[in-house]
């Protein structure tokens, strides 16, 4: 679909992979990963997504459509450290007239020293699981629906 701004959006993927290094800012003094963290991490598998269209988030703020984060869910299993490697699987579970609904995974992949194998056999790799519901406003902070091609229309 061609937008106004001069962009060709098609459908994003329903699900993506993206993959975060953990960084020292991050952490806190023994090395954990603070549990704030973890919301950019959705963020970005969150524009990752959407870049599938052929449309960034920056580019879909240009045209006056904005997404805002209007219910946030996380379940914290186990923690993440300093320089971790982490895998954060991003789905789309609705996207509807108003709102989209995401669900996430964030697991790891990787630790100096550790071997991840064992875990990831066992089911133990799953760091944190979230849920997101995201609302379109225009500038105005108005609701306002969504751009068609990014609905399950």
């Amino acid at each position: 679909m061609q937008s106004q701004m001069g962009w060709q959006a098609s459908a994003p993927q329903r699900q993506g992979i993206t993959r975060v290094r953990v960084r020292y800012c991050e952490c806190d003094p023994m090395g954990v990963a603070h549990h704030a963290s973890y919301i950019p991490w959705l963020e970005i598998g969150r524009t990752e997504l959407l870049r599938t269209s052929g449309v960034s988030y920056a580019q879909l703020e240009a045209s006056g459509v904005l997404l805002v984060i209007t219910r946030l869910d996380m379940a914290y299993r186990r923690p993440a450290r300093y320089d971790d490697l982490v895998e954060v699987t991003t789905r789309v579970i609705t996207a509807g007239r108003v709102k989209i609904e995401h669900a996430y995974d964030v697991r790891l992949l990787e630790r100096t020293g550790f071997e991840v194998g064992e875990l990831a056999a066992r089911g133990d790799d799953l760091l944190a699981s979230a849920s997101t519901t995201l609302a379109c406003v225009g500038r105005d902070g108005r609701v306002t629906p969504l751009p068609e091609w990014l609905t399950d229309r």
